[in-house]
């Protein structure tokens, strides 16, 4: 049986905006890795990054969760392949996240991520029954009016965008449904995803390109430091909130990405500001329903499981 939480606690949402912020940073970060390529920089995050969230799962207390589920391997039949399923579901989304970037679809994975939380919201309600307050409500229809204006700007939706607000929304349903939303099972998802990294990074026939500067070992150093922080907040997180509330937090990710966009020169075409307006309102108003959470977990009252916890 799992602690029982708040489905939507302040520290959850800290602990969410907490690995918004460090993401956007992580996105960022890759312009200083050059001259890996993007297959190299997602494979050399995965290497660097699994080490890091072990000592981070340690250091938390949650090594028993990795413990409960390799004993669930041996004792449920089909376990194996669900865990199969959901490291190849993280895999995809971490690899298009360092490989857009630097392959010139760094806006469509944008526009994945603010497609994304709509589709969240609509498996919360389906698969969960979640309850969407009027503030969630509001922030989710400014959203959509972002994004349909995007849509309309863009003329069409683009694979990587797909890929995002379609492949996210089924990882984090399968965490739930099989009871493994906690930091344990992401250990464990990265660590069946390692040999497909290794061959990545090794795809040139070598670790490091030629001609490689020096401090290129420590920036992959920092890269996997970066990594695992911002999976590890997001990990925790996910226990303390519902499934609608953590998807419309996703919109303050792609929001920190277009301000890391805007300090490394681009700019948002006169075309485009409608899209951006309405997201950054549908973000200010999700700021304001975790002010009145806040103030209603000050307040008595039980606390309540959240959805996917037995």
């Amino acid at each position: 049986m799992s602690a029982p939480a708040s489905p939507n606690s302040p520290p959850g949402v800290l602990f969410n905006v907490l690995g918004s912020t460090l993401f956007a940073l992580l996105y960022a970060y890759t312009s200083l890795l050059q001259p890996l390529s993007g297959e190299a920089i997602y494979g050399w995050r995965m290497l660097m990054t699994f080490p890091c969230l072990t000592v981070l799962l340690l250091l938390t207390g949650h090594g028993h969760e990795v413990r409960r589920i390799a004993g669930r391997l041996f004792s449920e039949r089909y376990f194996w392949a669900q865990r199969l399923l959901s490291a190849a579901l993280l895999g995809t989304q971490l690899w298009l996240f360092m490989w857009a970037p630097v392959n010139g679809y760094g806006l469509d994975v944008s526009l994945g991520y603010f497609l994304l939380p709509i589709s969240m919201v609509v498996v919360g309600r389906l698969a969960f029954r979640d309850r969407i307050s009027r503030l969630q409500g509001l922030a989710c229809g400014l959203a959509t009016v972002g994004v349909v204006c995007q849509i309309v700007i863009a003329g069409a939706v683009s694979w990587p965008a797909l890929l995002v607000c379609l492949g996210y929304p089924g990882y984090f349903w399968l965490r739930r449904v099989t009871d493994t939303n906690n930091p344990g099972a992401l250990w464990f998802d990265m660590a069946i995803g390692l040999p497909v990294s290794l061959f990545f990074v090794l795809k040139g026939g070598q670790w490091l390109p030629p001609g490689s500067p020096s401090a290129l070992p420590w920036l992959i150093l920092g890269l996997g430091i970066l990594s695992a922080s911002a999976l590890g907040f997001q990990a925790l997180s996910a226990p303390r909130l519902n499934l609608t509330l953590f998807g419309l937090l996703i919109y303050v990710e792609p929001v920190l990405l277009v301000l890391v966009a805007l300090l490394l020169g681009e700019s948002i075409a006169p075309s485009q500001w409608p899209t951006y307006l309405a997201i950054w309102l549908a973000v200010l108003v999700l700021i304001a329903e975790g002010v009145s959470a806040l103030h209603q977990a000050r307040g008595p009252g039980a606390l309540v499981r959240a959805p996917g916890q037995t």
